[in-house]
């Protein structure tokens, strides 16, 4: 897997697919980039867990926190990792002691950790590196140029406007 340039189908198949969602490294603290990538993800439909020692026991946007991925009670899908790259290794490894394995082991933004993903991939587990699932869901779907931002994603249909909160989805292009 080319770490330096994904597909949009690739990152949009994982969007798609992944239904729960545990962010290693989740902030209660509302200017702090894990706390509105958690909140996104929520509004957008995701089962979010976040994961963070220092507040296990609490909650932050009303969801349970966990002090490690081992304590979240159901299967995750995706594990998106809010940490310094140096700690990506042992969460890695700690992603592959769950049953079943996660789908998906994001990094995000300035994230990147090469053996750690080579590790993840032998074991069957999509990686993503230095990438945002906040910023490609939006790109993805057309929302992120609702703000005048070049999605270089272009498409001359009309976006399907639905009741209540808008979101079109990830559509595959």
């Amino acid at each position: 897997m080319n770490h330096d340039a994904y597909d949009n189908a690739y990152i949009a198949d994982i969007l798609n697919a992944v239904k729960s969602v545990a962010i290693v490294g989740a902030s209660a603290n509302d200017v702090r980039p894990s706390f509105f990538v958690t909140k996104y993800l929520i509004d957008k439909g995701y089962t979010v867990f976040p994961v963070n020692p220092g507040k296990a026991g609490g909650t932050i946007l009303g969801r349970p926190v966990f002090a490690r991925l081992t304590d979240i009670p159901e299967p995750i899908d995706m594990v998106d990792i809010f940490r310094a790259s140096d700690a990506v290794p042992g969460l890695v490894e700690e992603a592959l002691a769950l049953n079943p394995l996660p789908k998906v082991i994001w990094m995000q933004l300035t994230v990147r950790h090469d053996e750690a993903a080579a590790r993840a991939e032998a074991a069957g587990i999509k990686v993503v590196m230095d990438r945002c699932p906040k910023i490609e869901y939006a790109r993805l779907s057309g929302e992120i140029g609702w703000n005048g931002v070049n999605s270089r994603v272009i498409s001359a249909k009309k976006p399907l406007m639905r009741d209540g909160y808008q979101s079109f989805g990830i559509v595959k292009r």
